[in-house]
């Protein structure tokens, strides 16, 4: 048999060459636009965090620190545990609303104020080398790690500063990738916050320089995140339902979105102590009791979470919910 050879002719040695580059450009290209990919291990914590065990959270987090000290996700997320340790332990009722308020500041608040800033330092480290939207999404939610405190703490300029340096961060993230929901939902938050201040604040933001926000906007931006995000979905919907109820009284809004919270994670006594609250604000005793006693359930739990055991001043979790729970069923009575 005859080996016949095919002449190659310039136009094949182009189309070639043309696959070979697009190949490698697959290669090199990120997953997808608008999405973060998340190792096993945070996706873990996660769970374990807003089921209510953020210590357990927190220990997986660290081996996930150790493994890749210069990745801020883990940092990041180890944030948001301690916060929601901080959060319950704070907890009181005022205006007939479940929230942490103000608390002044407290020596423990140091370490949480410089793990969020290692995030943003360490994402900041990594957009030295490549701008990325993921690294800037980080760094604009290490900001948001502070704005929390500094709001409990009462320090309203430090809030005008983390709130303006984070709303800059998501808003660049967005720039390179307008498919990152977590950004968007990030910048929502700030959207509705700044619209919902009193008049006389925002005079004093726009002699601040503090850009303004719309409420609307905010709402539709924290449901992108709600419905297609990564890292703040769960974040999201706490935050809509809790602003609905406080800002704009939309309690029975308010309930629709908080409620998957409870069918996922119905061993987090503060979500509970939410659905509970808008219940009683649509005055409706039955589920309101209901909601009242699994959060007294879960608190009188062993495994509750707690607030920092080195701090002989700080309430506990279990203590707050155990108090708040017990008041709005004794008023019910």
């Amino acid at each position: 048999m005859n080996n016949v050879r095919r002449r190659i002719s310039p136009i094949d040695l182009a189309l070639a060459a043309f696959l070979v580059a697009f190949v490698a450009l697959l290669d090199a290209a990120p997953a997808s636009a608008g999405e973060i990919k998340l190792p096993p291990e945070a996706v873990q914590a996660m769970e374990r965090m807003y089921s209510g065990d953020p210590d357990g959270a927190i220990a997986i987090l660290h081996n996930l620190e150790q493994s890749g000290p210069e990745n801020p996700l883990p940092f990041l997320l180890e944030g948001e545990a301690r916060w929601w340790k901080i959060y319950c332990a704070n907890l009181e009722i005022k205006y007939g609303m479940i929230d942490a308020w103000r608390r002044g500041k407290k020596p423990e608040d140091e370490p949480f104020l410089l793990l969020a800033d290692k995030v943003i330092d360490l994402a900041h480290a990594r957009i030295s080398n490549s701008d990325t939207a993921e690294m800037h999404f980080y760094a604009g939610m290490g900001f948001a790690l502070k704005v929390r405190l500094e709001v409990l703490r009462g320090e309203n300029r430090a809030v005008a500063h983390a709130g303006v340096a984070a709303r800059s961060e998501f808003l660049r993230a967005l720039e390179l990738d307008p498919q990152l929901s977590d950004a968007t939902g990030g910048l929502g938050l700030y959207n509705y916050y700044v619209d919902s201040l009193s008049t006389t604040v925002k005079i004093l933001r726009f002699f601040m320089g503090i850009p303004g926000g719309s409420k609307t906007e905010g709402i539709r931006q924290m449901q992108i995140a709600i419905d297609r995000g990564v890292v703040t979905p769960v974040e999201m919907r706490f935050h809509l339902a809790r602003n609905l109820r406080t800002f704009d009284s939309q309690y029975e809004r308010a309930i629709l979105v908080a409620q998957p919270l409870v069918e996922r994670y119905p061993g987090n006594p503060v979500f509970q102590l939410l659905l509970g609250n808008l219940n009683a604000e649509m005055g409706r005793p039955v589920k309101t009791a209901e909601y009242f006693q699994a959060a007294l359930k879960i608190a009188n739990q062993p495994s509750a979470m707690d607030c920092f055991s080195a701090c002989p001043s700080c309430p506990t979790c279990p203590t707050r919910v155990r108090e708040i729970a017990k008041a709005f069923l004794g008023s019910a009575h």
